[in-house]
């Protein structure tokens, strides 16, 4: 850095690196300090009122650093500045880029290339500004320039890249191939390439015109050893052979890599691929769009060549020896793939008319004997399993459990241990034994983990423990159990396994995420918001990985935790990559998941501020009044929505975030298949499914709650006209909204009002709507505020003055608070409390409920009226002041009755931990309790035979610890809640008096 200061406006040195050195230790009040002193000295310097700007944005004062920035901008373009310098631009451009203003930035690129065309800093700088952009035919344009200006390769190689991207991204279609194939031939032709990087580039502008011969006899030239791997040359001929359907050269030069690296299996699959004449090209899966391994199974198994089955049967024949060669000569217990490709081969031969099992057993059983011990072993054989019958899964189970004597403590012994449990999960064989054995084998899983700690003696705090798996496996059977049986003290078991793992070592993330899952069902949400970010996720993880926790928070009290969660980071940019990586950027910016996000960071910022009108005002008109997330939210681009999330890591039991057996009675008759068919199926609908309509109906919130609060503002007083045609457009829009709105619950405008006014009349059962209740409660909100400001009757049989549409509200509103009460369960001793569903309930349609009030009352207030000209002062519309006070008398009353009853669950602290650890009193063998006591004694004997690090570790360790943690999550969510109810009170009960003196 040091060789760009003194170069920014004839400043020297000594004077700007102190700026940067506070900068870069963010001080950046010291920064500004220094800065403000050195604008002093130079006014009229752009650099260094760039510097100001960088600072300020980098304080949180966006407003400021784009001031700032502008009069920099406008210092550039004076006629004062005698010549412009990259580390001036450069450091706007950050300023900007940061500030979401790209076009500035670019503007000052532009104008300094106009004054300085030869310039090749600025030009680079310039065509930055276009990549950031995404502006492909200027890319190209600004590239070509710097070739022509210096005529180096790279620039030659920015500009094929650009073109390749105006082909993928835009009409710009193939024909402009043919330019880039011609623009590298020609520098060919004069200069040659010199970059492994720059040969790639030109293989793949012939691949993409089908030009295999042409590549392949690029390859095999002189530019051909510009690869320095020759293992590189063969998989890129390998491909281009195949595409090209010269399969029996294709497979021959794949026998080559093999022969060099044996462990490469996707270069075997494509080996397979080309001696069977199928499936060859292996397309990469398309980045983050999920796919469901268990589900892939049976199409992975309906593969089959399109060859005679005795040519097939040759030529695997053929592989076969191909491939047991490679088994000899490479012995090593680090390099699976010969005999993983032995599995495949005999799977082909089922898949192809062979439906004999015996060979693939055989290969099954010599792959678990060689390679049982390591811990990817039954996850590397997991789609072959599935092939097996009943008879030949309990075969292959004896055949493992015959490799090991578990009474030994030894790497090996506990890594077979851990993989016949793991291949018995993967069977589905777990899924079908009584409780009790179950519990033995959860039991047993715990007792094998404490007896192998000594094996991690060793090993840096921060390495993964012999023998992690266990634990998962363990608390994945309690909580099979507590699904069977319904038994509260399986769940806390399960979670006191994890709790217990994480008192050893800090670091497993699956212990955690799982542990996310179960706090949140348990109701201790604090405790999962907790794990959660000891996960310490960033950047483009966030993307994948957050739905483990925002919807549990989002449907909580807590508000401001949520508000943290909901920020997403984008970036990523590397050279060869270009395409890869601006697919990537297409599908983030097509994310469901960056959908999401945005309506979700505006729904909570309601939610925080709705008690405040005017806060609610300024919070809508800086997102458009809730318009842009309805444009996001039409047709179209809803067909295009990627869908980034990792369903892999969840837990079996919640597939999806709208997902969770727990909450479903368990199936007797259920088969593993049929279960795992399910689980599949879950998934693979997440995106079209609960999802997509959610994300639809967020979208349209901020909007109707911005019609619904400007809507009723200009017709309630008497004799004030209802036909302003301000009103009719926002009736108008409401109603569209309205009808998109229902359809997003399942219904038809007409069906969705009729379904309120029979919740609201209790002609129709508020239960069998449950699922989207609070949908339904905001749906029958913003009705009432359609009714305000339509000109005709919204409710069949009412004039627009009628007041029925308020009392509506409060009906459907009070059975609903009043049903949820009387089925709730008490907190945490008993599941199923409903905390989640009327937080969301006061917080989300009450809430609009009482915009739509405090909007009324603003409107109606005498004093905030103007007098007509020659006529006497507006009164306000009685008969609709008296049915906002109903209303608000019948808010308070839920309100209230929401906070009596969180009162009540709040409970003794060691009256509610007595109750929780009584369940885990049990003395029979067959219920729960033996587990926690196995923890609690395993560590009380804790020894220095196990390690000193780890026994000391253990030391603090009760279960009954855990549970206590458990209590104080559950009153911290009661107490939140309180909190919220207390808050709208406040304001209704201010409401309710200005009401009573305004009616008398």
């Amino acid at each position: 850095m040091a060789s760009k200061f003194g170069l920014a406006g004839g400043i020297p040195e000594r004077r700007v690196r102190p700026i940067w050195d506070a900068v870069d230790s963010r001080q950046y009040k010291a920064a500004l300090k220094l800065c403000t002193g050195l604008l002093a000295k130079h006014p009229t310097s752009p650099y260094a009122l760039a510097l100001k700007a960088l600072i300020l944005e980098k304080m949180g004062k966006p407003d400021e650093a784009l001031s700032v920035s502008l009069n920099a901008k406008e210092l550039l373009y004076s006629d004062n500045i005698f010549h412009f310098d990259d580390l001036t631009l450069s450091t706007l451009q950050i300023v900007f880029q940061r500030l979401d203003r790209l076009d500035l930035a670019t503007s000052c690129y532009e104008y300094a290339c106009t004054k300085y065309p030869s310039n090749l800093e600025l030009m680079m700088g310039l065509f930055n500004c276009y990549v950031r952009e995404y502006s492909y035919v200027k890319q190209q344009q600004t590239a070509l320039k710097m070739y022509k200006t210096v005529g180096e390769e790279r620039f030659l190689l920015w500009a094929v890249c650009s073109i390749q991207l105006q082909v993928h991204f835009t009409s710009g279609g193939v024909k402009l191939l043919a330019l880039a194939e011609a623009l590298l031939k020609k520098h060919i032709n004069s200069h040659s390439l010199h970059e492994p990087e720059a040969l790639a580039l030109y293989i793949s502008i012939l691949e993409q015109q089908e030009k295999y011969d042409a590549a392949l006899e690029v390859l095999s030239g002189d530019l051909g050893s510009l690869l320095g791997r020759e293992e590189d040359k063969l998989r890129l001929q390998g491909r281009l052979l195949a595409q090209a359907s010269s399969y029996a050269a294709a497979s021959e030069i794949y026998q080559k890599v093999l022969e060099s690296c044996p462990d490469d299996w996707e270069s075997f699959l494509h080996y397979i691929g080309c001696l069977l004449e199928h499936d060859v090209n292996f397309p990469k899966p398309c980045t983050g769009e999920h796919t469901c391994p268990s589900c892939s199974v049976d199409s992975a198994l309906s593969n089959k060549a399109s060859l005679n089955q005795e040519l097939v049967e040759s030529r695997l024949t053929s592989a076969l020896s191909f491939v047991q060669r490679l088994q000899e000569n490479n012995s090593s217990d680090c390099v699976r793939g010969p005999h993983l490709a032995n599995i495949e081969i005999e799977r082909q031969r089922c898949l192809n008319g062979n439906p004999n099992n015996i060979k693939l057993m055989e290969a099954l059983v010599k792959y678990f004997h060689r390679f049982g011990h390591l811990s990817c072993s039954a996850s590397d054989v997991e789609i072959y399993l599935h092939m097996l019958s009943g008879n030949e899964m309990s075969e292959l189970l004896d055949e493992i459990s015959g490799l090991f004597d578990a009474s030994l403590v030894s790497v090996n012994t506990l890594g077979l241990t851990i993989t016949l449990f793991k291949v018995q999960e993967l069977l589905g064989t777990l899924f079908t034994k009584p409780n009790t054995e179950l519990q033995g084998i959860a039991k047993r899983m715990v007792h094998t983990f404490y007896k192998n700690l000594s094996l991690s003696n060793e090993l840096d705090p921060q390495e993964s423990m012999y023998g992690e798996e266990l634990l998962s496996m363990a608390s994945s059977i309690l909580v099979q159990l507590y699904w069977r049986t319904r038994n509260l003290g399986y769940l806390l078991e399960a979670i006191l396994v994890l709790e217990f793992g994480l008192t050893v070592r800090k670091y497993v993330w699956q212990y955690k995420i799982t542990l996310v899952h179960l706090y949140s069902y348990l109701g201790a949400l604090p405790l999962a918001h907790k794990w959660y970010i000891t996960l310490e996720v960033k950047n483009i993880l966030l993307e994948s990985v957050l739905h483990h926790i925002l919807p549990q928070m989002l449907n909580s009290p807590f508000r401001q935790h949520s508000a943290d969660l909901t920020c997403l980071a984008y970036r990523h940019r590397t050279y060869s990559k270009v395409i890869e990586f601006v697919q990537f950027k297409d599908r983030l910016q097509r994310s469901m998941q960056y959908l999401s996000v945005k309506s979700d960071s505006v729904m909570l910022h309601l939610k925080q501020k709705a008690d405040s009108l005017d806060e609610v005002e300024s919070i809508l008109e800086s997102v458009s009044h809730g318009t842009k997330l309805v444009e996001l939210s039409n047709d179209d681009s809803m067909k295009c929505l990627t869908f980034n999330e990792d369903l892999e890591a969840r837990p079996w039991w919640t597939p999806t975030s709208s997902v969770n057996f727990l909450s479903e009675p368990f199936d007797e008759g259920s088969t593993p298949s049929s279960y795992r068919a399910k689980m599949c199926k879950h998934k693979s609908n997440e995106k079209d499914g609960p999802k997509l309509k959610d994300a639809v109906r967020k979208s349209l919130v901020p909007r109707l709650v911005d019609l619904s609060m400007h809507g009723c503002k200009t017709f309630l007083s008497e004799g004030e006209s209802n036909g302003a045609s301000s009103n009719v457009t926002s009736a108008g829009e409401m109603k569209t909204l309205l009808e998109k709105y229902a359809r997003s619950i399942g219904y038809s405008f007409d069906d969705a009002l009729s379904i309120v006014l029979g919740m609201s009349s209790g002609k129709k059962a508020v239960k069998d709507f449950a699922p989207d209740i609070v949908s339904w409660m905001s749906f029958a909100a913003f009705i009432n505020a359609w009714n305000l400001c339509s000109t005709e009757p919204v409710i069949p049989e009412t004039d627009w003055s009628s007041p029925n549409s308020w009392k509506i509200v409060d009906n459907l509103f009070k059975t609903c608070i009043e049903e949820q009460l009387t089925d709730a369960s008490q907190m945490l001793t008993s599941l199923g409390n409903n905390i989640p569903l009327l937080a969301r309930m006061v917080t989300e349609p009450i809430s609009w409920h009482l915009l739509v009030i405090q909007s009324c009352m603003r409107a109606m207030t005498p004093q905030g009226k103007k007098k007509k000209k020659g006529g006497p002062l507006e009164r306000p519309n009685t008969p609709h002041l008296q049915a906002i006070q109903i209303s608000v008398n019948c808010m308070v009353n839920i309100l209230q009755s929401v906070q009596t009853w969180l009162s009540d669950q709040m409970r003794p602290e060691e009256q509610v931990l007595d109750a929780l650890l009584s369940h885990l009193q049990g003395t029979s063998a067959d219920g729960p309790g033996q587990i926690s006591r196995t923890l609690d004694e395993s560590a009380a004997v804790a020894s220095s035979e196990i390690g000193g690090r780890i026994a000391q570790s253990l030391e603090p360790w009760s279960s009954a610890g855990v549970v206590r943690r458990i209590v104080g999550a559950g009153d911290e969510l009661i107490a939140e809640l309180k909190k919220t109810c207390a808050q709208k009170l406040k304001l209704l009960k201010s409401a309710s008096a200005s009401l009573s003196s305004m009616l008398h």
